[in-house]
């Protein structure tokens, strides 16, 4: 059985992230070396100097200020944490490590993320962090989805809006189903 309150641990890391923006606490929170890797865009860092410089630099302050996370779900484990959430923002600071090398666009993006975080004792190990780049894409004007089976803030919103229509990605795909045996 754990000793430590994980969920306590995990919610404080993110306070130092997203509402105290203090890099010292947030590398306090982890292990000596530490890794994240944001999946969709390979961003992040391993060990402590790489991961100390993409939160200083990159991440912690660099998020715009009305960043919002929304928990959907929680599973808690005896050494770690997977959490799904709303993220939510106006794209009006760039936001290297979700769309690196990409200027504000002053839209407004909100999409389902999806942290696994790992723990040893009281210290995060590592983070993987997992995203719909696709509809981000579509949200801030740099992929059209006319014609690719991608969706824009729907896709966030149907995580947590399970009377939004499904399959109409599949078009007629879907209705030559209509009225078959099942």
């Amino acid at each position: 059985m754990p000793g430590h309150d994980l969920v306590a641990l995990w919610e404080a890391h993110c306070r130092y992230e997203f509402e105290t923006r203090d890099v010292e606490a947030t590398m306090a929170s982890m292990v000596a070396e530490p890794y994240v890797n944001h999946v969709p865009t390979m961003t992040g860092g391993v060990g402590h100097d790489q991961l100390k410089r993409f939160y200083k630099y990159h991440f912690i302050g660099a998020n715009p200020p009305d960043t919002e996370l929304v928990p959907i779900s929680r599973t808690v484990g005896e050494s770690s944490i997977v959490d799904e959430m709303l993220f939510r923002f106006t794209h009006t600071s760039g936001i290297d490590w979700m769309l690196p090398g990409i200027p504000p666009t002053g839209r407004r993006v909100e999409v389902a993320l999806v942290a696994i975080v790992q723990f040893q004792g009281d210290k995060l190990v590592h983070e993987h962090i997992y995203w719909d780049q696709a509809s981000v894409l579509v949200q801030v004007g740099l992929l059209d989805p006319k014609g690719l089976p991608v969706a824009g803030a729907e896709a966030a919103r149907k995580v947590v809006d399970k009377t939004l229509p499904s399959n109409a990605l599949m078009g007629d795909d879907w209705a030559r189903s209509e009225g078959r045996p099942i």
